[in-house]
């Protein structure tokens, strides 16, 4: 968290870590330059794949974007299927199959969250490639959705989607220096850019009014009705937010008049009932990343928060024309 504070500024702090970043560029650029001239191998699905990443550490919204394009591409007679690396999951046999049901310990809280809400398939492992293939072997996708695969170039890509999070490029330095994974001139090079906050040009994200459903029932959320954030408005209540960003959950709720006690955690934190035993007693509200890490804790007055989001016509009219090539 520390070293976020500093990747919005330019200091003594990044300066010090200016050359690591000049060597983490130089490793980018030979990177991608050996897999542009096939000294490094890359693998052609035999449908296509779309791509939805990033060029920074840490949350940008890429999460709900996917889940957003699992449901418009079904809706379009599309048959998605969904991979992801499976980030801090504890499994030694890659790739694997992920359900609603899975362990989001051993498989990642993010690929089980896809799987619980996306209703689409889902594989997961981190060679990209072989995720595809093990998904296509046992479900007849018509396309991929592969999240957070912008820098996985052993995968060759049809639609590149980069989106731009709420803290924006910070400095524009490269890590460690800055939030960077690939210098700024990358987003020039995808197809769609989307932001997640306010932008003067570009795509943007618009999200639907935040709803809340007990964390008892969000691993069914399909059969459980959501009910309003409102019902919460001036109580005090404990806030747990275990993502990249933390502070952007409670300002969430602060927007909507709710009173949080913050309890940040780390990005994909592993919880145990320690971490949740909170004084004084009070509802305890989370986001859905956390609550499929906390289904099997007996949390009684625990609620997840959602929010759907909508991206903008333009960005809608601009997605239908770069799948016309795969229209059935």
């Amino acid at each position: 968290m520390q070293l976020t504070r500093h990747w919005q500024q330019l200091g003594l702090v990044n300066l010090a870590l200016a050359p690591l970043s000049a060597l983490f560029g130089v490793i980018v650029w030979l990177r991608r330059y050996s897999y542009r001239h096939g000294w490094l191998r890359t693998w052609r699905s035999p449908v296509p794949v779309i791509i939805i990443g990033n060029i920074t550490a840490g949350g940008s919204g890429k999460t709900p974007l996917v889940l957003w394009l699992a449901r418009h591409l079904r809706e379009q007679g599309y048959r998605p299927g969904l991979v992801s690396r499976g980030y801090r999951a504890h499994q030694t046999d890659w790739p694997q199959l992920v359900s609603a049901n899975s362990d989001p310990y051993q498989l990642g809280d993010e690929p089980v969250l896809l799987a619980r809400h996306s209703g689409c398939p889902v594989s997961v492992g981190p060679d990209r490639p072989a995720a595809i293939r093990a998904l296509l072997s046992t479900h007849s996708c018509d396309i991929i959705l592969a999240d957070d695969g912008l820098q996985h170039y052993a995968l060759e890509r049809d639609i590149e989607i980069a989106v731009v999070g709420a803290q924006g490029l910070g400095n524009r330095w490269l890590l460690p220096a800055g939030p960077l994974r690939e210098p700024a001139s990358r987003l020039h090079q995808v197809d769609l850019v989307i932001h997640n906050g306010p932008t003067a040009t570009g795509h943007q994200m618009h999200w639907h009014p935040p709803t809340v459903v007990r964390l008892t029932d969000a691993g069914t959320e399909q059969h459980a009705r959501p009910q309003s954030l409102a019902q919460f408005r001036g109580q005090r209540v404990h806030a747990v937010a275990g993502i990249a960003y933390p502070e952007h959950f409670f300002d969430l709720l602060r927007a909507h008049h709710l009173i949080p006690e913050p309890h940040p955690f780390p990005d994909h934190h592993a919880y145990t009932p320690d971490d949740l035993r909170f004084s004084p007693p009070l509802p305890i509200l989370m986001t859905r990343k956390d609550a499929v890490k906390c289904q099997h804790h007996t949390l009684p007055d625990a609620w997840v928060v959602d929010r759907e989001l909508q991206p903008d016509t333009a960005f809608i009219t601009a997605l239908h024309r770069l799948l016309e090539p795969y229209a059935g």
